[in-house]
């Protein structure tokens, strides 16, 4: 038992968090060596299976990503962009596989990440399941097929408490769609619309996104071209598949050389 890979989860108190522990900690192909939580948050100092509610797991929630990452071969991170940040240069010194499902990151952030990766194996992707890295590369495809006659609509709805908007997941899809047509996604990129905004731009590519209730995530991607539609779609009913999906990258990632890759790599897609 003790020879498994050893996983960090970081934001072990969020919904994702305990998802993963739950997950790593009934895996028979790795073991937990860490739970990490930012300082001053209450689960600090106990075990973090008697913070969520069960039996005692042997792995006290620090603050100390240090410490955490000591016996660490992985770490799987859904936070905020500064703790994923400061937590990759920590994991790159660890030489440890770094699974970042954390959603946000900027144009700075990813340089960040990127120069982290070429000490260790990141794997980042705004969505970690199958389904929808699938759905990306079919948006590729259509977007690829498809001339600027057709406009291309990404609409995604999320629960009430999701913070950043579009979510990371759509963007992906749409950053696919301006790869499939050969251009610039910050160039055409619609992210708002309100008011009179005027027209519709041919080539753009537009965003909407729903916040409401328990919505655990669902994404269209529109063509809409002169006197049809084509909608591609993904809707997930359970966080576990992302779950799932984060501990699939991380044990891929063990003996990987070092460098920046995303699911489509993991899924071989």
């Amino acid at each position: 038992m003790s020879e498994l890979p050893g996983i960090v989860v970081n934001g072990a108190s969020g919904r994702m968090g305990q998802m993963l522990v739950r997950l790593v900690t009934e895996s028979d192909a790795c073991r937990l060596v860490g739970a990490l939580e930012r300082t001053g948050h209450n689960w600090v100092g106990r075990d973090v299976g008697e913070a969520m509610g069960g039996a005692a797991l042997g792995v006290i929630v620090t603050d100390d990503a240090l410490e955490a990452m000591a016996k660490a071969q992985a770490v799987i991170d859904f936070t905020t962009p500064a703790a994923t940040i400061a937590l990759a240069e920590i994991a790159a010194q660890a030489r440890a596989v770094h699974v970042i499902g954390t959603t946000g990151l900027d144009e700075t952030d990813i340089a960040k990440l990127d120069a982290a990766a070429r000490h260790a194996v990141i794997v980042r992707a705004g969505n970690m399941s199958f389904g929808v890295n699938l759905l990306t590369k079919l948006t590729e495809t259509v977007a690829k097929a498809l001339d600027d006659e057709f406009d291309i609509e990404v609409v995604e709805a999320h629960h009430k408490h999701k913070v950043d908007a579009p979510s990371g997941t759509a963007l992906m899809l749409g950053e696919a769609a301006a790869r499939g047509r050969g251009v610039n996604h910050d160039e055409v990129a619609d992210r708002g619309r309100d008011g009179i905004t005027g027209a519709r731009e041919s080539g753009h590519i537009g965003y909407s996104a729903i916040r409401g209730g328990d919505i655990v995530g669902e994404h269209d991607v529109i063509f809409a071209g002169p006197g049809e539609r084509i909608i591609i779609r993904h809707v997930a009913t359970d966080r576990a598949i992302f779950a799932r999906g984060a501990l699939k990258a991380a044990l891929w990632g063990l003996g990987r050389k070092p460098g920046a890759y995303d699911m489509m790599d993991v899924l071989g897609l």
